[in-house]
């Protein structure tokens, strides 16, 4: 019955060790993973700056017209386009329109 006793009390010490040795190693896994959502949220916020300086219009524009050789719409390629009416008592927004720019390249329009 000693024996039992004691074999008892040694099994509550394992148990209690390995008990804390699980809380540290769940403590350092907490850390690293605040560490490396420190790093993601900077890399996040590295992007969005990215991503504005991409999307800037002035750089945009800069693109089309230097790289791509587009400049203003002339006279005659933007055509005016009016959304099709709905029958009385639908919840559509009311006729908006839509200006389309087109492009003529050797007598072809492009769309």
């Amino acid at each position: 019955m000693k024996t039992l006793m004691i074999l008892a009390g040694v099994m509550l010490v394992f148990v209690f060790v390995w008990e804390r040795v699980d809380v540290v190693r769940l403590g350092y896994q907490i850390e690293r993973s605040k560490s490396q959502k420190i790093l993601l949220e900077r890399e996040r916020d590295q992007l969005q700056v990215k991503v504005s300086s991409l999307a800037a219009p002035e750089r945009i524009a800069k693109v089309a017209t230097e790289k791509l050789g587009m400049g203003p719409p002339q006279q005659g390629q933007i055509i005016m386009v009016h959304q099709p009416m709905e029958a009385p008592g639908s919840s559509s927004p009311s006729v908006e329109q839509v200006r389309l720019a087109r492009h003529m390249v050797t007598g072809r329009v492009n769309e």
